[in-house]
This record gives C-alpha cells, structure tokens and sequence, in this order.
C-alpha cells in the first residue's frame, strides 16, 4: 500500500506520520509533500524522506492520501484522485457536511462506511472529542439537548497558531515586548479568547457552527439542540470541554458512568479530575466530573453535565484519519 501525505510538514502532518509509524500499518512507501513552501525531510520508519512539492502528476500512483493542509490543497486535488481510485482522507473542512460523504468517527459511528466510499472528510477536532464522548449517552438514555462551552488548544490553529502562542509565552516570561497576535483575536499567553472563527451575523463563531453542524450528523440527530461556545486558551495540544446534555429518558450517574467505562476509546473516571496537559500525547477521550444537574446522584433523572479532555493533534486530527484507514483495511475496503 503506498500512502501519501500532503502537508507532511505542518503539525497534523507530523503527526500523522508519527502515528503511522506507531500503529505500524501495512506501508510499502510513504510519498511526503508539503501543501506550502516547506520541504524539510522528514524521518519514517528510520529513514529521511525528502519532502516534496505538491502536484497532480507527484500524486499519481498512491493507493490512500492524506490531506493535513488547508482546505485549498484538498479542494484542488482530491476531485482527480477519486477518480483515479484513490482512498482521500481530509483533515479540512472542505468536504465535511457534504450529504453523499460519511463524516466517520471510529468509535462513534463506523456503521456509516461503506465499500463505495472513497473521499473520507475528518471531523472538526472539538466534534470529534465531544461525539466520542456524547455516543455512550445517546446510546444508553438519548439525547434532547446538548450544551458545551470549549477550551480549546493553540494547535488548533496549526503551527502558525501554536508558534505564535509559544513565542507570546517566552515573551512574557522573560519581560519582553510582546508579539501582536496575528493569528489569534488578541494574545493568547495568560489569557483566554472567547472565539475560535469569524462571528457571524448572528454572533456564532465559525467554529461554534462547524461543532454544532458536525455532531448533529456523526450523531445522526439533524435535529438535535446543540448549543455552543469556544474559547482558545493557552494550552498547547489537548482540547477540554464542560459539557451540559438533557436525557431522553430519564437515567442515573451509575448507568451513565457504566456506559462510559464499556465505551471504546474513552477513559473515565469516577473520581478526580483530568486536566488537558495530562492527555497530551494520548489517543483516548477522557471524561471526568459525571454528575446529576437535577437530583440526587442515586436517582435518576435527565439533566447531566461532566467534563471530557482530549489531544487535538491526536484524537482531534491525526490518530483519527489513521483510524479511518485502519478501519478500511479491516473491512477489506483498501488492500494492504
């Protein structure tokens, strides 16, 4: 199986070369192209791959390619590859809400694959956190609503983001002038950013759109309440979210807590906390903080809120593309 990866160089790419490394896929050769003016080498199963520019022509011959890019690479070449028979694997929101496209989350919804898929969108990475910990709910009691406000790291915003924040760190640590923020709002060290995305007419940020459009498809709930409010704060990989859902029917903090230990790719956990620092570097979703907004904890009612955490760059982006193909190759969908 050759597999390509455009955008190599940029922190999804990386990482999505990392975790097919770790995951050890079935790859003959890995093709690394760089989406911008970034050609560095990159090292793969102890060897230094040169990266090279994207074209149509340097794409022919990969059997799955992923996108880590912006959406403008995706949207630009994706058409040609699909009708060569290529597996597509997008990390952009270019595709997403397409109706004849699957926006699949292995452990949210993996039943939505199917052979003739070709072209497979990943999820916002604050949806995918959020859906992965949201099914056992709906699965055990369902779900009328869903409030969240999210905390969200500065690698959301890719390297530029992350670079940013980290040299608006080293600025106020050492006393010095600090950078004027260009990919944030305002500056993001020792602050929190009450929005992620361009607000629109209605005051909704771009990304409070994509959360509440995505989980209401991966979900298959179109008509499900979801209201939303993100904040960019100064962590550097691992997404959080306080989460606030209503139950259709009425259940209980131990059925609840008992799903959500039986859920694949979840930790829970009865007691304590869980911080995103903690989960960086990790692929599990980790929830915490499970509790009953409207009676004891031993009875059961319909109003719950509990706290989930988990890595943007992993969960929320690379380790899930990689899931997806891993997935397809376990239905014999792509040969190895």
């Amino acid at each position: 199986m050759n597999v390509a990866v455009v955008g190599a160089t940029g922190v999804v790419g990386e990482t999505i070369v990392r975790v097919l490394e770790e995951r050890r896929l079935p790859i003959e050769a890995l093709g690394p192209f760089a989406s911008r003016e970034r050609f560095a080498a990159i090292r793969f199963r102890g060897k230094a791959l040169d990266v090279r520019p994207t074209s149509d022509d340097a794409l022919r011959g990969f059997d799955v390619v992923f996108f880590a890019g912006g959406e403008d690479a995706s949207e630009k070449y994706a058409p040609a590859l699909l009708e060569r028979g290529s597996v597509v694997i997008d990390n952009s929101a270019t595709f997403r809400m397409r109706r004849d496209v699957p926006l699949i989350v292995p452990e949210v919804n993996a039943d939505a694959l199917r052979a003739e898929h070709r072209l497979f969108p990943v999820a916002n990475c604050t949806a995918i956190v959020l859906c992965t910990a949201l099914r056992p709910i709906r699965d055990t009691a369902g779900l009328r609503s869903v409030r969240v406000a999210t905390y969200q790291a500065a690698s959301g915003a890719g390297r530029p983001g992350l670079d940013e924040f980290l040299a608006q760190e080293r600025a106020v640590a050492s006393g010095a002038a600090e950078p004027a923020p260009s990919v944030f709002p305002r500056p993001l060290a020792r602050n929190v950013v009450p929005q992620v995305g361009p607000l629109d007419e209605s005051g909704w940020s771009g990304e409070e759109r994509k959360v509440r459009d995505e989980t209401r498809k991966m979900l298959d709930l179109p008509d499900l309440p979801v209201s939303v409010t993100a904040v960019r704060v100064p962590v550097r990989t691992a997404h959080s979210e306080a989460v606030f859902v209503e139950t259709q029917r009425a259940t209980s903090v131990a059925e609840l807590a008992a799903a959500f230990e039986t859920a694949p790719g979840i930790v829970f956990h009865r007691e304590g906390i869980v911080t995103p620092r903690e989960v960086e570097g990790g692929d599990a979703v980790h929830v915490a903080r499970l509790r009953s907004l409207d009676s004891a904890q031993d009875d059961k009612g319909r109003d719950f809120a509990f706290w989930c955490v988990g890595d943007q760059l992993r969960k929320g982006a690379a380790t899930n593309a990689v899931q997806i193909l891993e997935l397809l190759l376990s239905k014999g969908y792509v040969s190895a």
